[in-house]
């Protein structure tokens, strides 16, 4: 026990390291917003863009259905690997311009752009199919209705569709985003000094895992609310849901009773 202890709780080693590790974990907070604002985003423009109708865009549907599937099924790791050395040889090639190709926007390294580009392709792909399974979840009725007093398919998407459907989709988008914050631990491998590897770090100068502890730490803080949360959005759906309705009477069964409704 006394091991353990001093080995991942050794809270005079944490102390020391606590800005250093919380230096890392702010990092990692901005590339969880910033690549979660954009893969929200991009699985938006994806799940609006596979719902396109008629023959003239089934290309449209083709390629998304094939960009979602294409990079659900690819780890992010080798996204993260591929971005970071594809883009930087394109820009010493001259093949992309180089505020593209080796990005320093708002003074961050190229590997935090490469590491929110890895996590918008990969979780707007999966944020894509929450998006459209709320899409079809919204009564097509609706669709009729506002075609019916003169809307376009992009207006009813835009003013009937997708607010409803967002709606409904919030609490496995949530989901999504707590994922995407654990996965932005995969940046070490390109150099990038997030939460991970500040205890990485730690642990390599103490050979004391307690800076690893304390990164995990750090994840809890934000993923348990976050949870809850989720869990208090699906409770209160489910309660708006049995609000809405109750089921109809069986044929033969009891009448109502006196002041109820049939």
């Amino acid at each position: 026990m006394d091991f353990i202890l001093e080995h991942y709780f050794d809270f005079n080693l944490m102390d020391e390291n606590f800005v250093f590790i919380l230096e890392g974990f702010w990092v990692t907070t901005k590339l969880a917003v910033l690549g979660g604002i954009a893969a929200l985003l991009w699985g938006l423009v994806l799940a609006v863009l596979r719902q396109l109708p008629g023959r003239a865009a089934l290309p449209i549907r083709i390629v998304t259905i094939s960009y979602i599937d294409v990079f659900r099924g690819i780890p992010m790791l080798l996204v993260l690997v591929l971005l970071s050395g594809s883009l930087s040889a394109f820009a010493n090639e001259g093949a992309l311009p180089t505020w593209l190709g080796q990005p320093r926007w708002f003074g961050e390294a190229p590997q935090f752009w490469y590491g929110v580009f890895a996590l918008t392709i990969t979780y707007g792909a999966y944020m894509a199919e929450v998006y459209r399974a709320g899409i079809e979840a919204v009564p097509r009725g609706q669709m009729e209705a506002a075609r019916s007093v003169g809307m376009s398919h992009g207006q009813a998407m835009r003013y009937v569709i997708v607010p409803q459907a967002v709606r409904k989709v919030i609490p496995p988008l949530l989901n999504d985003f707590i994922a995407l914050m654990k996965d932005t631990s995969l940046v070490v491998v390109i150099g990038v000094l997030d939460v991970v590897q500040a205890g990485r770090d730690v642990y390599a100068e103490t050979f004391n895992s307690s800076g690893l502890v304390l990164a995990a730490g750090f994840f809890l803080i934000v993923t348990i609310p976050l949870a809850r949360l989720v869990d208090r959005l699906i409770a209160r759906d489910q309660a708006r849901t049995e609000r809405g309705g109750r089921p109809a009477p069986v044929a033969g069964g009891p009448a109502p009773a006196a002041g109820e409704q049939a």
